[in-house]
Parts: C-alpha cells; structure tokens; sequence
C-alpha cells in the first residue's frame, strides 16, 4: 500500500496513506466559540521522517475560506 512519488521532505518511498479525521478551527481569540470544520481526508505519511500531506475537500475549503464554518 505505498505511494508512488517520493516524500517531498526525505525523498523516501516508504509512505503508506491512512484514513483520518480532523476539526479545524478559525484562527483567532475572536473564533473561539466558532464551531470546527470537520474534514476527513486521506493522509499519505513518510514512514521514515513523519511528515505528512492532505488536502481538504472542496465543501470543506469553501467554509474555510469563507470563515463560516456552520455553512451547508
């Protein structure tokens, strides 16, 4: 199950991609009682280094770039 382009941080091939979920917050005190931008995306993480990459779905980066994280 691993991933055919080297890791952008290492150059290793040793990544393998996982299922994830995660709450993202608007930045800022002023937020804080602004509700999470739930995404759920597929992680491919080096192995060998940790690191890490994602992309937000197109729903979910609209919200974000929005500032509105209650939007449909």
């Amino acid at each position: 199950m691993g991933v055919g382009m080297p890791c952008k941080s290492c150059g290793s091939v040793n990544q393998k991609k996982f299922s994830a979920e995660m709450g993202i917050r608007l930045p800022g005190l002023k937020n804080i009682d602004e509700p999470v931008v739930w995404v759920f995306p597929e992680l491919v993480v080096c192995l060998d280094c940790g690191n890490a990459e994602f992309a937000v779905p197109e729903a979910e980066l609209r919200k974000l770039a929005k500032g509105d994280a209650t939007e449909g």
